[in-house]
């Protein structure tokens, strides 16, 4: 017989080899398939296994929970998703939203008294490349994992996805210290230009994989929240690059 699970907290290559030995080493396990895009685990057993059991064998890192089918019977406006998961998304994406409040209100703070957009565009930049910088940076090992499963440039070359919280932090220092602004924006429009693609291709594919704009240390989904903040980004570099040129 063969279950299939969803499993949370995996990020990488090592995760997907981590979780497949531990559930393998179960007694009556005999053969273990994780998905790592999709975030399933199939067991074969050859009796039946308890849930909390392969819990148990799992590290604290990840959690299971067994995989909810379809029923082809229920109707599609009964099939919506209930407001119980619509708000679980949310409650995900909440440490994002409060991110870029943040950066928001303290780029508006800055030039409150002598406004100016386009010196709010430059310190918004500023400030978002180098706190996201600052997330990637808690996990270099683990973020060019996550990172090529959507960018990519990140997928053909590898060594792209190590360096590239250190162009943001780059990126972030030469806005804040309004240092070669240009050429800041410029790349800023070909690195998220390139993410983005990245990005709508997983949207438009549905696959169920993390986000890794704030790195691994924060297990946050591949939403619609992912373009719109490459998009405010991209749109900002285009509207100060028009300004100076």
């Amino acid at each position: 017989m063969t279950h299939t699970y969803k499993i949370t907290g995996m990020t990488c290559g090592s995760c997907k080899a981590s979780v497949e030995k531990s559930l393998s080493s179960i007694d009556n396990v005999t053969n273990v398939e994780v998905n790592l895009e999709k975030g399933e685990a199939e067991v074969t057993m050859s009796s039946h296994v308890a849930t909390e059991t392969l819990k148990e064998a799992l590290p604290e890192k990840y959690t299971l929970s067994e995989k909810k089918e379809k029923n082809v019977f229920v109707s599609s406006s009964m099939s919506a998703m209930p407001m119980g998961e619509e708000k679980s998304k949310l409650q995900q994406l909440k440490p994002l939203l409060l991110i870029i409040f943040y950066i928001a209100s303290a780029s508006t703070l800055l030039h409150y008294k002598n406004w100016s957009w386009s010196a709010f565009m430059l310190d918004f930049m500023g400030l978002f490349y180098i706190v996201f910088s600052f997330f990637k940076m808690l996990d270099l090992k683990g973020f060019p994992e996550s990172f090529k499963m959507y960018d990519p440039l990140a997928k053909k070359v590898p060594a792209y996805g190590w360096v590239y919280p250190f162009i943001e932090t780059a990126l972030g220092l030469m806005f804040l210290m309004r240092f070669e602004v240009e050429i800041a924006l410029i790349v800023t429009l070909v690195v998220l230009g390139i993410t983005t693609v990245g990005v709508t291709k997983t949207l438009l594919d549905k696959k169920s994989i993390r986000c890794a704009c704030l790195g691994t240390a924060l297990k946050l989904p591949m939403t619609e929240a992912t373009f719109i903040e490459n998009a405010i980004m991209i749109v900002m570099a285009v509207l100060t690059l028009t300004n100076i040129l």
